[in-house]
C-alpha cells in the first residue's frame, strides 16, 4: 500500500489526481493534505513523515506582480525540503514543471530553480525525485482564466460573454484523466534517482479552431438540445469539460409535448455519435444510482410517476436535489465526477428514459459506487 500525499490537492490537477487515487483503494492511501500547511511548519512535516510519494503541485502562475511567481513557487519547494531533512525522511517527490520551461517569464524559471533544489536534495540524500514536463492541462472544473484557454472559453459561452482571441497560438494539449494516468505511472514505478519525463500532448489545435468548436458545442447542446458528436476522443473531452461549466439551475428542463387523439410524444434527446439509450420501471421507495462516472455523461428523464434525483460532486458536501413530475415530463443532465440517484418518491411505478455517452462495456464500465449522502 503506498501512502501517497498530494501538494495542491485541491487545485484542478490536484482534485482530479485525489480523484482518481480515491479509485485506487486497493493499492494506495490518501495522507490528506491542506494549503495551511505551508504556513504551518509542524504541520507540514507530520505529512511528509507520513507520505511514501510526494506528488508536488501546489504552485500559482498568475499574480500582479510577476517577480511573486518566482518567489512563491521556489519558497514552496524550500519549504518541502527543509520538512523532509527535520523529518529526515526521504519521500519519492513527483514535481510538475511546465513546457513553459523553455520559455522566457517567470513561471517556467520558477519551475527550473525549483526542480534544481530538488535535484540537490535527492543527490545528498539518496531519494527519487521525477520531473514531469506537461503541456497545456484542460479537462472539468478548471479555473476560467486561470488554468486554461478551454475553462475560459467554456465560461464564457454559458454566461453569453463574447469570445475574444487575443494571439492564435497553435496549442499542445493533454486531457486531464491521460495526465492523471501517467501521473500515477511514476507514483508505482520502481525507478530510483533524480529522473525527468516529458509528458506527450494529445492534440493539438489553433486557439481559433478550438473557438469554433466549443461555439458549436454550445449552439448544438444549448440552443437545439442535442448532443454533440463526441466519436472522437478529443471532442468527447472538450464536451465533458465545457458540461462541467453547465450550472446545476439549469434543470429540471421540461420536455416539449405533442398531443393529439392518440396522446402525447416528446423527444428526450438529440445525438450525433454512438451512444445508447435505455429505460427503467422503479418500484415505489426504490432507489437507483448511487455511483459516478469518470467520461461518460447522462440524460435522466422522468416520462412516468414522481421522482427525486440527487447528485453531488465527489469530494464535497453539496447535495443538488431535483423533483421530477411524469405529468410534465423533464430532464437533467449529469456531469463526470458527480455520484447520483433517483428515487420512486411516488406511489405507481416511476418510468424514467435514459441516455448515456457510450454503449456498456462490462470490461470497462466506468462506474464507480459511492452514496450521495
Amino acid at each position: 500500500m503506498i501512502k501517497i500525499g498530494i501538494t495542491g490537492q485541491s487545485g484542478f490537477i490536484g482534485s482530479h489526481l485525489y480523484n482518481y487515487l480515491s479509485i485506487k483503494k486497493e493499492a494506495t492511501t490518501l495522507i490528506s493534505f491542506k494549503k495551511e500547511f505551508f504556513l504551518q511548519e509542524k504541520q507540514l512535516e507530520a505529512f511528509v513523515k507520513k507520505c511514501d510519494v510526494i506528488v508536488h503541485l501546489a504552485a500559482v502562475n498568475r499574480a500582479d506582480k510577476p517577480d511573486d511567481i518566482l518567489h512563491t513557487n521556489v519558497l514552496l519547494v524550500k519549504k518541502l525540503i527543509k520538512a523532509c531533512q527535520q523529518t529526515k525522511t526521504n519521500p519519492k517527490i513527483i514535481f510538475s514543471s511546465s513546457t513553459q520551461e523553455t520559455l522566457d517569464n517567470t513561471y517556467g524559471l520558477s519551475k527550473i530553480e525549483g526542480f534544481n533544489l530538488l535535484n540537490s536534495w535527492a543527490k545528498e540524500n539518496n531519494a527519487t525525485v521525477v520531473k514531469l514536463i506537461i503541456p497545456n492541462v484542460f479537462g472539468p472544473f478548471g479555473k476560467p482564466n486561470y488554468n486554461s484557454v478551454v475553462a475560459t472559453f467554456c465560461h464564457q459561452l454559458i454566461n453569453n460573454i463574447p469570445l475574444k482571441i487575443l494571439n492564435d497560438n497553435e496549442l499542445r494539449l493533454i486531457f486531464i484523466n491521460d495526465l492523471i494516468e501517467k501521473i500515477y505511472s511514476h507514483i508505482i514505478s520502481n525507478k530510483t534517482g533524480v529522473l525527468s519525463d516529458i509528458v506527450p500532448h494529445t492534440s493539438t489545435i489553433k486557439v481559433s479552431a478550438l473557438k469554433d468548436i466549443l461555439s458549436s458545442f454550445h449552439d448544438t447542446y444549448h440552443n437545439e438540445n442535442t448532443f454533440p458528436n463526441i466519436a472522437n476522443f478529443f471532442y468527447r473531452n472538450l464536451f465533458i469539460t465545457y458540461m462541467s461549466y453547465v450550472p446545476k439551475s439549469s434543470f429540471p428542463k421540461k420536455l416539449v409535448q405533442h398531443k393529439d387523439e392518440r396522446g402525447t410524444f416528446s423527444e428526450v434527446t438529440r445525438a450525433s455519435s454512438e451512444s445508447q439509450y435505455s429505460y427503467s420501471f422503479t418500484k415505489p421507495g426504490v432507489t437507483r444510482g448511487n455511483h459516478y462516472h469518470t467520461r461518460k455523461i447522462e440524460r435522466f428523464a422522468v416520462i412516468g410517476g414522481s421522482a427525486i434525483i440527487r447528485i453531488r460532486k465527489i469530494n464535497t458536501g453539496e447535495v443538488f436535489e431535483y423533483t421530477l413530475e411524469g405529468g410534465t415530463p423533464s430532464f437533467i443532465d449529469i456531469p463526470v465526477w458527480h455520484t447520483h440517484s433517483i428515487t420512486n418518491v411516488g406511489k405507481e411505478t416511476l418510468i424514467t428514459l435514459f441516455w448515456i455517452s457510450e454503449c456498456y462495456d462490462p470490461l470497462d464500465p466506468d462506474t464507480f459506487i459511492e452514496n450521495i449522502i
